[in-house]
């Protein structure tokens, strides 16, 4: 393994040693014939984002997302098998952590409360007002 491959980097400023995650490799399911059921090329990557090194704010918001792959406890839990190959599935897990921690670094604008103008309230009640005239013409005129 090259110094490169030691650390998993997020974005210029924050990189993540690959010692903080946990790669197991486990027999793949699903297609395969016999080599699915004689080779563990899937891998199962599990990080615990509480006792990594990654900044507080961005531990927080990780913790916060609502994921399917982050566990109550703070535990990613990815699992990948679309490859034959163990490389390429450890790579693919890999990625799709790096993924998950860029989309977390993203920070949402905070929504700032507006009101409707007051012409567009006037237009809104004008075309209920239309619109219920339109309604009161289909009924039957009562003798």
């Amino acid at each position: 393994m090259n110094d490169r491959m030691k650390e998993l980097f997020i974005s210029n400023q924050l990189a993540l040693p690959l010692s903080e995650i946990d790669l197991t490799a486990i027999r793949a399911q699903g297609a395969g014939g016999q080599h699915v059921n004689k080779t563990s090329t899937g891998i199962h990557l599990r990080f615990d984002i509480n006792a990594s090194s990654l900044p507080d704010e961005l531990k927080t918001r990780l913790l916060m997302t609502a994921d399917h792959r982050i566990s109550k406890e703070g535990i990613v839990v990815i699992k990948a098998q679309q490859s034959r190959s163990q490389e390429q599935n450890r790579l693919a897990a890999l990625n799709s952590l790096q993924k998950l921690l860029q989309a977390a670094m993203i920070r949402r604008k905070t929504r700032k409360k507006t009101r409707p103008t007051k012409s567009s309230m006037q237009k809104r009640l004008e075309q209920k007002s239309r619109r219920g005239q339109i309604k009161n013409m289909r009924k039957k005129i009562s003798d």
